[in-house]
């Protein structure tokens, strides 16, 4: 089998999510790849994450013709078997922190991941999938003003502060959306004939 190379270096993300485009653009452009940002919009399948990465890379870039990625992020909390998972985006638009911390208001095992999964793909390859994760705990409120979402909850290993204390630039050194960015950029790169 012959390893596909690419020779371009922009490459477009597609979302809705600006916090997502600055967390991504600092992380990439720091490995030589530029990002472009489109509003596209694609069909988010029922599937666990890495197929809803994989199916949107696809359609986004035989629809735009040109290189893409998407991104497909969730919260995932052990007490609460692994929920809200691929439903997170639903969740916080419905029930939000608050009914995250009253679902865990009696519940001790505080674990929780934060899974990112990258879907590349250009108009004549297959996708493409990157998994990053970042193994944490949920707080027992909200604290924070940075961020997004549900960071000011989410605490990672080590570290006292939640997300939503962290201003971007310490977030991203580790964050899951970090890990998965950089596996697909080293991936790229070692495709790239440039």
């Amino acid at each position: 089998m012959t390893k596909e190379t690419f020779s371009e270096t922009t490459i477009t993300f597609i979302t809705g999510n600006q916090h997502k485009v600055l967390e991504a653009q600092g992380i990439l452009n720091n490995l030589g790849i530029t990002l472009e940002h489109a509003d596209l919009g694609y069909p988010e399948i029922q599937g666990n994450l890495e197929d809803v990465a994989r199916y949107g890379a696809q359609h986004a870039s035989r629809r735009l013709g040109k290189p893409v990625i998407v991104e497909d992020a969730g919260l995932f909390i052990k007490a609460l078997e692994w929920f809200p998972g691929t439903y997170s985006s639903y969740v916080q638009e419905t029930i939000g922190n608050k009914g995250i911390l009253k679902l865990m208001s009696d519940v001790s095992n505080r674990y929780a991941e934060f899974r990112s999964v990258i879907g590349f793909c250009t108009p004549k390859t297959e996708p493409e999938v990157f998994l990053g994760t970042v193994k944490g705990r949920i707080g027992y409120k909200e604290i924070g003003r940075f961020g997004f979402a549900y960071d000011p909850l989410f605490h990672p290993e080590d570290y006292e502060e939640s997300f939503g204390e962290m201003k971007r630039e310490i977030k991203n050194r580790f964050s899951h959306r970090r890990k998965s960015l950089e596996k697909f950029a080293l991936w790229y790169k070692s495709h790239n004939n440039i």
